[in-house]
């Protein structure tokens, strides 16, 4: 016999297990059959869901196989006009330095530049033979050396403002404007260089340009990755389509990171470049402190062959030195 404690506990066990029983009686067909339905309706749809997956990576396949030929494209077409052009011509090298220039008027400009060295060096008490050697130099380098100073100035104004535009334009996009508008308002409101190339490439729409290669003239005109980069993505898009605002807003983090990483390198050889300074000035210190407490000894270097010799020697391997210096703090990428 059971105790009168184990009793009640025995009572509710067998409860328990009789309501579970009637529970599981009632109820166990309807969960079975739902179970069968949900069984059968995944084994339909398991094939739609699989040729759906298919049919999404089929068209990323296809992207990505337009991606690669328009690059391809557009890498194939760059070369080939490299190996056409080859160097700038005198008319592509005033266009990018931003001068309005013709042909006639830079020879006017190496003429003046000819005798204005002509007059300093027969001012200084050179021969006339020597005077005509250096006025030849003259203008042909110091004409030349401008107009690539002025190239390079234009083309670092335009890589510090071209981010900017970049920002404007997805803006724009991603508030409903049109590529074309967006574009225009370039033209119209950012500073220079930016400006005026964008003015040419709505011109350029205007004449009934694509758009893509519009961007790709000025790619030819601006020979710099950021703008190669931005024909890039423009000729994609153009092409396969996808979401312009987003490969536009993912460039302007790639230019303004460049941006970055070209100040990092300017301050990690800003040493290097304060040290070549100095060392490339110090000789012309000494030679001046030396003259100036004994005048008779420098002479020597100015009025003897030998002197002008060992200055001729060391002013080419002072230069050598410091073009080394030079190359060694000059990073690509």
């Amino acid at each position: 016999m059971l105790t009168s404690s184990l009793f009640p506990m025995f009572v509710f066990l067998l409860v328990s297990t009789s309501v579970g029983g009637v529970m599981l009686a009632a109820f166990y067909p309807r969960v079975a059959k739902a179970s069968a339905y949900r069984q059968r309706f995944e084994r339909i749809a398991a094939p739609a869901i699989g040729k759906q997956n298919e049919a999404a990576n089929e068209d990323g396949r296809d992207r990505r196989r337009s991606v690669e030929k328009t690059l391809r494209e557009i890498e194939e077409k760059k070369q080939a006009n490299a190996r056409k052009s080859g160097k700038p011509s005198l008319a592509t090298r005033l266009r990018q330095a931003g001068l309005l220039w013709s042909q006639k008027t830079y020879l006017l400009v190496c003429a003046a530049a000819a005798l204005a060295t002509w007059c300093v060096m027969v001012s200084l008490g050179l021969g006339s033979l020597v005077a005509l050697g250096f006025a030849i130099a003259g203008g042909l380098l110091l004409p030349h050396l401008y107009v690539n100073t002025k190239r390079k100035m234009r083309f670092a104004r335009f890589t510090a403002e071209f981010p900017n535009a970049v920002d404007v334009i997805v803006r724009g996009l991603k508030a409903g404007l049109p590529l074309t508008d967006c574009l225009r308002v370039i033209a119209a409101e950012a500073q220079e260089p930016v400006k005026s190339e964008f003015v040419t490439i709505a011109q350029d729409q205007t004449l009934g340009i694509p758009v893509d290669e519009a961007v790709q003239r000025m790619c030819e005109r601006i020979p710099l990755p950021e703008a190669n980069f931005f024909a890039i993505v423009i000729a994609i898009q153009s092409r396969t389509g996808g979401s312009l605002s987003e490969a536009l807003g993912n460039l302007s983090k790639v230019l303004r990171d460049r941006k970055k990483m070209k100040g990092k390198i300017k301050a990690m050889s800003a040493e290097a470049k304060s040290s070549a300074g100095i060392i490339g000035a110090l000789p012309f210190l000494v030679a001046g402190a030396v003259y100036l407490t004994s005048p008779d000894y420098m002479t020597l270097l100015f009025t003897t062959l030998i002197g002008k010799l060992v200055l001729a020697g060391c002013a080419l391997w002072m230069g050598i030195g410091m073009l080394v210096m030079r190359k060694m703090i000059n990073f690509d990428f």
